[in-house]
């Protein structure tokens, strides 16, 4: 599913996010990237979904050099890709049920099949019940739960968060972690940078230390 072949990935003025990576996630794993503030789990996940380009090697997602994409290429990429990032993104001048549609009505998805996929996706994370609640209405692990949701309303067979219980309390960190486990459980190639890799028992581990990943 993924392949990363000798990947380096550098900013201005010369500050190394990635040093000389080559890892392989097969269809179905689930796999966690720990490491500290700055270790480059950022970085990676970025580089798998076409956010970021490698500055040497190659990155490869399902067999596709996902860095040589050309950028009307891009959208085609994320429609089997669910990311799910600290700052979630959401649109705060929508409610919920607006934002799980909009990658739908993005993709071109009629409305009444946009509709029922929406509030199946919204039934998985527990919010159907606050469909119509706007954001700002959500407590934090809603609004994570929210993100999810939007992030896999397509479908996708890849899944990436970030940090993705970073700002909860424990209860609700172990709640999200169990829908991320969830997907995984049906298929879903999932990646998770955390700081607790305790919230997923059964994942790979990998660990980046200062760009470089450890044996």
């Amino acid at each position: 599913m993924i392949q990363f072949q000798q990947v380096s990935k550098r900013y201005p003025p010369g500050q190394d996010a990635l040093v000389d990576v080559t890892l392989d996630v097969g269809p179905g794993e689930l796999v966690t990237l720990a490491g500290h503030s700055g270790a480059g789990k950022s970085t990676l996940l970025k580089l798998v979904a076409a956010m970021e380009r490698p500055s040497a090697g190659a990155v490869l997602v399902n067999g596709q050099n996902v860095g040589a994409l050309k950028p009307a290429a891009l959208p085609y990429l994320r429609r089997n890709l669910g990311l799910v990032f600290q700052d979630q993104k959401l649109l705060f001048d929508r409610n919920a049920f607006a934002n799980v549609m909009l990658p739908l009505s993005i993709a071109g998805i009629p409305h009444k099949e946009a509709s029922r996929r929406a509030r199946a996706a919204l039934d998985k994370v527990g919010l159907l019940m606050r469909e119509r609640a706007m954001p700002i209405a959500l407590s934090g692990g809603e609004q994570q739960r929210l993100a999810i949701a939007r992030a896999v309303v397509n479908r996708p067979g890849l899944l990436l968060a970030d940090e993705p219980t970073a700002h909860l309390d424990p209860d609700t960190a172990r709640d999200v972690a169990e829908i991320f486990l969830d997907f995984h459980q049906v298929g879903v190639t999932v990646v998770v940078a955390t700081y607790d890799g305790a919230l997923f028992p059964q994942a790979r581990a990998l660990r980046l230390d200062h760009g470089r990943l450890q044996p």
